[in-house]
């Protein structure tokens, strides 16, 4: 039987989804990584940008130059200090840091990390001891990745996804909280925020977004000439899909680590942060059983509401940082033009265009994205 969520909030519903023009179109139904046509890279200034210096930060500047660059976690000390919550009768996987009993750590607001597709909480092992200095930095697995449920038949959405980060916030977190999430995790991350300022509510005081998706699986993103070529191809590979055989023969394929690991050298700017402990983060809840309904239904589903229409109804402050060697979400594509566009028009939002960078900034190049994101959070208060 399929699973489907009632959302409480009408902009959680799917079916009052706002997506771009011509969403009912079948257009490229995979997600960012599984694309077959990465975008040229472009080299070309973009106007309201500020791009980040390239070189390497040992040190990170700070509200008061007291937070620095510090070790990542060993991926075997997230997977054993990660705990549950039960949303909705599914085990949820998130992860602590530091690790607290009782009251929250420090005075700054806290932060949930929303990863992106495929990924899970340990893609934050090089970010979370740098950003829990004086905060508490929390991570989640979205149901369908990591460690959280996948459950038979479920139908996934960006929506329910949104709705999970809300009421995680609101039943675990307990107090005014950052989001930053990465690709279709910041998606997420501004459907939760539309949503949650539309009630006048105070769950969340910023927003971050690392190289934000169109949607969840791009299948809203029409206005390039390669999609509409491809469209036949790509309806038939939407039906391809649907069909057990074929999409257990696919998953199979794509998660074997030779494959995984070209796939995330070809999205990865420094390719010496690809190492086996990333392709293992990516590779290891992709056994799980479950795995390949979340895949296909994700695949396949509906892309959900789109930042276009979002972003201009929150007035949070909003930082967006983009690496320019994306071949998934190109800054020169439809959604990195609009996020381009966007501290020209709404003085909420500031964004860097970071150098030399792919698709997933924060394990990229983190010493990048601390540079530009502790000053920023310094900012950041909770009231």
């Amino acid at each position: 039987m399929a699973v489907n969520l009632a959302a409480p909030h009408a902009l959680l519903s799917p079916a009052s989804s706002t997506t771009l023009q011509l969403q009912h179109n079948p257009i490229c139904r995979l997600p960012s990584c599984f694309r077959f046509l990465p975008a040229k890279f472009t080299k070309n200034p973009i106007c309201a940008v500020n791009r980040a210096n390239a070189s390497t930060a040992s040190t990170v500047a700070a509200s008061a130059g007291k937070e620095v660059s510090l070790p990542p976690l060993e991926v075997r000390e997230i997977d054993g200090k990660c705990r549950k919550w039960v949303w909705k009768g599914y085990a949820v996987n998130y992860f602590v840091y530091p690790q607290i009993d009782g009251d929250v750590a420090g005075v700054s607001p806290p932060l949930l990390l929303v990863h992106g597709f495929g990924a899970s909480i340990a893609h934050w092992r090089r970010n979370i001891p740098t950003l829990a200095q004086g905060r508490t930095a929390y991570a989640i697995d979205l149901i369908g990745f990591g460690g959280s449920d996948k459950p038979a038949g479920f139908q996934y959405t960006m929506e329910i996804w949104a709705q999970l980060i809300l009421d995680f916030l609101d039943e675990i977190v307990r107090r005014p909280t950052v989001l930053l999430g990465n690709s279709v995790g910041s998606l997420a991350c501004v459907i939760a925020a539309a949503a949650e300022s539309s009630e006048c509510k105070s769950l969340v005081c910023g927003l971050v977004l690392l190289n934000c998706a169109g949607g969840m699986n791009n299948k809203a993103i029409v206005d390039d000439w390669r999609i509409k070529l491809l469209l036949p191809l790509l309806w038939f590979f939407d039906f391809l899909l649907k069909q057990r055989g074929i999409a257990s023969y696919l998953f199979e394929r794509v998660r074997q680590r030779d494959n995984l690991r070209n796939v995330l050298l070809s999205v990865y700017g420094n390719k010496e942060s690809v190492d086996e402990d990333l392709v293992e983060i990516i590779r290891k809840p992709a056994l799980d059983e479950g795995a390949l309904d979340a895949f296909v239904s994700i695949v396949t589903g509906p892309p959900g509401p789109n930042p276009v229409q979002l972003i201009p109804n929150i007035t949070l402050p909003v930082l967006v940082l983009w690496g320019d060697r994306d071949p998934f979400t190109p800054i020169n594509g439809p959604v990195g033009k609009y996020f381009s566009s966007l501290p020209g028009q709404l003085p909420n939002v500031n964004l860097f265009l970071l150098e030399g960078v792919g698709h997933c900034p924060h394990d990229d190049r983190p010493d990048l994205v601390h540079e530009k994101l502790l000053p920023w959070l310094a900012n950041i208060t909770g009231a």
